[in-house]
């Protein structure tokens, strides 16, 4: 069983749900982008998620956007972050899991990116822009190399659609919140509760939900009907804190570990 499957099995045994934290590689720069992601592990994460900084993200929102032109700009690219998460690998046994856009894996080569995302430590991989429907060259490579290929599904995504990327799934189901991009929202629209169900009838994986999560009381509102929550915005909105000189590296880090915290309580 993989990392991720671990992670997962020991969760619904104990009845608890996962908490995914999203941060991303090089944001602000390399040294501390390691230490946000160590104090993430510390602080109670069940498993990290790395963005790898892309020009033309379509699926990120502003404060995502922002991040990753901090880590393009302070030198991070694709070697940087599988760097990155070799260096994580040696201190942390926690899945850790690359967030890729397609076009920089298909800049280095899909056997050559994957074979150097196993190598480095990771677990699986997103890449939000992969077609189902093209997918199968990298969901084979990606199991060659002993790497969960986790797919994202929509409020908009149609039922045979659904069936069929829930059944090339590896690793966890990413169901999407909401139809628009990232960024932490005041409320989560009453629909996710029915397309955390729908997923969960045909997939004996763990269904997570992500998008617009980022308060204790939206993850009271759908616990119940997920196995874990992806969080992303609301965390990387205190490292852009932290560039734009508001608060310390040292209260950077604490804040990040209190709202962990904080949401972990709830699950």
């Amino acid at each position: 069983m993989s990392r991720i499957g671990q992670v997962f099995a020991e969760k619904r045994s104990r009845g608890e749900k996962a908490l995914i934290a999203y941060t991303m590689g090089g944001d602000p720069n390399l040294t501390l982008s390691l230490e946000i992601i160590k104090t993430l592990a510390a602080s109670g994460a069940d498993l990290i998620e790395v963005g790898l900084p892309f020009s033309d993200p379509l699926a990120d929102g502003p404060v995502i956007q922002r991040a990753g032109q901090r880590a393009l700009a302070a030198g991070s690219g694709p070697e940087e972050v599988l760097a990155l998460i070799a260096a994580a690998r040696q201190e942390l046994s926690l899945p850790l899991v690359i967030m890729s856009y397609l076009n920089p894996i298909l800049q280095i080569g899909i056997d050559e990116f994957l074979r150097r995302a196993a190598v480095a430590g990771a677990d699986g991989l997103i890449i939000p822009d992969l077609p189902a429907e093209e997918g199968e060259e990298i969901r084979a490579a990606a199991a060659g190399y002993g790497l969960d290929l986790i797919p994202l599904v929509a409020p908009t995504t149609g039922q045979k659609r659904l069936e069929r990327i829930v059944g090339h799934a590896s690793g966890f189901i990413y169901c999407v919140s909401v139809t628009g991009v990232t960024g932490a929202r005041d409320s989560l629209p009453a629909e996710v509760k029915s397309l955390l169900q729908k997923v969960k009838k045909l997939t004996e994986l763990p269904v997570c939900l992500g998008f617009g999560i980022g308060k204790p009381e939206q993850i009271a509102y759908i616990k119940d009907y997920c196995d874990g929550v992806i969080v992303g915005s609301a965390l990387v909105e205190i490292i852009e804190d932290y560039t734009k000189g508001e608060i310390k590296k040292d209260k950077m880090l604490e804040l990040i570990a209190k709202k962990v915290q904080t949401l972990k309580s709830v699950l």
